[in-house]
């Protein structure tokens, strides 16, 4: 998948790591919550990527601690990653949002179960839009963040908003 190449290739491009830091890092920017990316994806990734060419790898050991590859950028893969920013950039944008399939289903449902499937979904944004706001709150002053990281927190943050006040106009019907 094009934008998990994009992902790793991103990282790497900043710095050297290894799956496991690469991982950590996704899961430390929540990359996964905007994007479908599991932590055997990661693995599997940077040994595609360094089969294609985009990145190599370097046995590091450090203190007794067990050895493990450490990834790094290539010529090739500077290309490639900017390949894919301007090829993804150029995409039309979809917005994936799996509870869409039920909502779109309702209707086939009793009402009681309709409302309780609206509960659901209202409370998983609930507790979404608490975690985004905890995260946006502990990071606005980290200097480390970028303010692009920053960018898609705040923008997960208002279609949170949105979705939330959309389910409740959806639950005022009932």
């Amino acid at each position: 998948m094009a934008t998990i190449d994009l992902i790793v290739l991103g990282i790497l491009k900043k710095e050297a790591l290894s799956a496991y830091d690469i991982q950590k890092l996704v899961e430390y920017r929540n990359i996964s919550r905007w994007v479908k990316i599991s932590t055997p994806s990661i693995y599997k990734k940077v040994i595609q990527l360094e089969e294609k060419g985009f990145v190599t790898s370097n046995t590091v050991k450090e203190g007794k601690m067990a050895e493990k590859a450490v990834y790094s950028l290539t010529a090739a893969g500077q290309k490639e990653f900017e390949k894919l920013m301007l090829e993804i950039a150029c995409k039309p944008i979809h917005i994936f949002l799996d509870f869409n399939a039920v909502i779109v289903n309702l209707d086939s449902l009793p009402l009681k179960k309709q409302k309780e499937c609206l509960e659901n979904i209202a409370s998983n944004v609930k507790i979404l839009k608490s975690y985004l706001e905890e995260n946006i709150q502990m990071k606005k002053d980290v200097p480390e963040i970028p303010q692009t990281g920053m960018a898609v927190l705040q923008q997960q943050f208002v279609l949170a908003e949105t979705i939330e006040a959309w389910i409740n106009s959806l639950k005022e019907k009932f």
